[in-house]
């Protein structure tokens, strides 16, 4: 048995007028509850540090590197790093990056339970559009403010596990989940802020919209055998709405544990590591069974191409 004890911490909304410190001590106050509950890695959303900036449109470039990290632990963050390594509790959270090179990126990390940094990821599947929409309830300019990320999709080893991470968007695309299943991915960690409406599908329902996101991680955990673990900020945020729905999904696809709030709130579940064994070697064995000589379309084309050569 290889078992981790898994917090997913979920967060309730992050208003704009919120400093750094106030939302590290929320994180430090779910840190303490997961020692508690005995738990090893703990998981918080994309974005942990501050409310979801896109929805708004910026011009003052100086007024939108102020929602970014320069450095990761920052003065900021230190507080929320010592408790981890008090606990020896590994964390993953996510937050906007700006390198020293001036690039802007959407980026989770992954520590070990000494606290040092042993993974990054920067969001590939960046959703929205660059410039203002007047036809939109809300903005949503990730490609205005993020590059999509240029590390791809790896994975690591940490407590005895292969862990790999995504972000919000790239639970909707199973080629994240493959790219890490063929690297052996055993743990999937993903943060998300996800609008409860869709200002382009005033007809869907929120209950749609859930079920649409436990999908994509159920299908991305069963059909790469891996635990995903994926985690919200929800809850009213600025006036704009954001579902929760955090969860545990094993690696048969099932919900291990479920948010019931929009708010703070600790999932914990202990995740054995070793249950992915019989889907990897046995439901998909991709060594066998994969036909690759079948699957060039795609990586060789991004929009649709009909037979008939009309495009959509």
């Amino acid at each position: 048995m290889r078992e981790i004890v898994i917090g997913a911490a979920q967060m309730g909304p992050i208003q704009r007028a919120d400093d750094r410190a106030a939302v590290v001590a929320r994180m430090i106050a779910l840190l303490d509850r997961a020692k508690a509950g005995g738990c090893d890695l703990v998981v918080f959303p994309e974005l942990a540090l501050t409310t979801f900036f896109p929805r708004w449109y910026i011009e003052d470039q100086a007024e939108v590197d102020a929602w970014f990290e320069r450095e990761m632990p920052n003065p900021a963050t230190q507080p929320l790093f010592d408790r981890a390594r008090e606990h020896e509790i590994a964390i993953s959270f996510g937050y906007a990056e700006l390198t020293p090179e001036g690039r802007h990126f959407n980026t989770s990390i992954l520590t070990d339970r000494a606290g040092q940094i042993v993974g990054k990821y920067r969001k590939v599947h960046l959703p929205g559009h660059s410039e203002f929409d007047p036809d939109r309830s809300h903005q949503h300019l990730e490609k205005r403010y993020f590059e999509p990320g240029d590390l791809g999709f790896p994975v690591w080893r940490n407590m005895d596990a292969w862990i790999g991470m995504m972000i919000c968007n790239d639970r909707r695309w199973p080629e994240a989940y493959r790219e890490m299943g063929l690297q052996g991915v055993e743990l999937v960690l993903l943060g998300y802020n996800t609008p409860s409406a869709n200002s382009q599908r005033p007809d869907e329902t929120l209950e749609t919209r859930l079920f649409h996101s436990d999908l994509s991680m159920q299908a991305g955990a069963y059909q790469n055998a891996t635990w995903v673990v994926g985690v919200a900020k929800a809850g009213n945020e600025d006036g704009h709405a954001l579902f929760g729905g955090s969860v545990i999904v094993a690696p048969d696809g099932l919900v291990a544990e479920r948010a019931e709030t929009e708010d703070d709130e600790l999932l914990v579940h202990a995740c054995d590591m070793d249950d992915c064994d019989f889907g990897k070697a046995t439901i998909f064995d991709f060594k066998r069974h994969r036909r690759i000589e079948h699957y060039g379309r795609i990586t060789a084309q991004t929009g649709v191409i009909r037979p008939d050569g009309t495009t959509g």
